[in-house]
């Protein structure tokens, strides 16, 4: 970087020995070199990265079940905005498509899962609130909703997936081909504008997961 910085400087600032005005600007482009590098660096932070492990899906009492974890962690902003009261809203979508030759692939069945973490300052605890579909802020719909001694615990309840249920065994065409295709997100909507705008195209905030396979039921056990 300094060496990329120094040459970039010459090009724009060859030396002047007997001009005040050439030293002061070289300065002054020296500086903003400085200051883009360091802009650089700020943005090439990485993103907080999430896996899938341990995906499982079976036949039960007609339904097809996904049984898995979502492997991540919060970064210090989310944390830290928890901490202040703002509640954070993560999705879990599941797609299963059927393959078609003669035209586009149809999709057959769609599962959804929505959760609403928030901190609890007069009790020291944490809320974690799952339903099936978008949890508003009148709490509106079937919500299960659990409290915990710590973020690590709440955190680890969300990531498991446990025999969620994700299609009707019907909707399955056994001589065809599915598609498989999960995502998981922090809802970046769902938090208030001010903070939309700062976190929308920050890595910090930037929790997606996006992942297409082929469908493989596995054997009940």
């Amino acid at each position: 970087m300094m060496a990329f910085i120094t040459r970039c400087w010459r090009k724009l600032c060859p030396p002047k020995p007997h001009s005040v005005w050439g030293a002061s600007l070289r300065v002054l482009a020296l500086a903003m070199l400085c200051n883009l590098g360091w802009w650089t660096g700020a943005w090439a932070q990485t993103a907080p990265s999430v896996e899938l492990q341990g995906l499982r899906i079976e036949r039960q009492e007609g339904a097809l079940v996904l049984s898995g974890k979502w492997q991540y962690e919060l970064s210090a902003p989310m944390q830290e905005a928890l901490l202040k009261g703002i509640a954070l809203h993560f999705v879990g979508e599941v797609d299963i498509t059927r393959e078609r030759w003669y035209f586009y692939d149809k999709r057959v069945a769609r599962a959804e899962r929505y959760m609403r973490l928030s901190y609890l300052p007069l009790t020291r605890r944490w809320r974690l609130n799952i339903a099936n579909q978008p949890i508003s802020v009148n709490g509106l719909g079937v919500i299960l909703g659990q409290t915990y001694d710590s973020l690590e615990e709440a955190t680890a309840t969300m990531q498991r997936m446990t025999q969620w249920r994700i299609a009707s065994q019907a909707d399955i065409d056994a001589d065809a081909n599915h598609t498989l295709e999960m995502k998981f997100k922090l809802d970046l909507n769902q938090l208030p504008r001010p903070l939309q705008i700062g976190a929308t195209g920050s890595n910090d905030w930037n929790l997606t997961f996006t992942k297409r396979m082929p469908l493989v039921v596995e054997p009940s056990r």
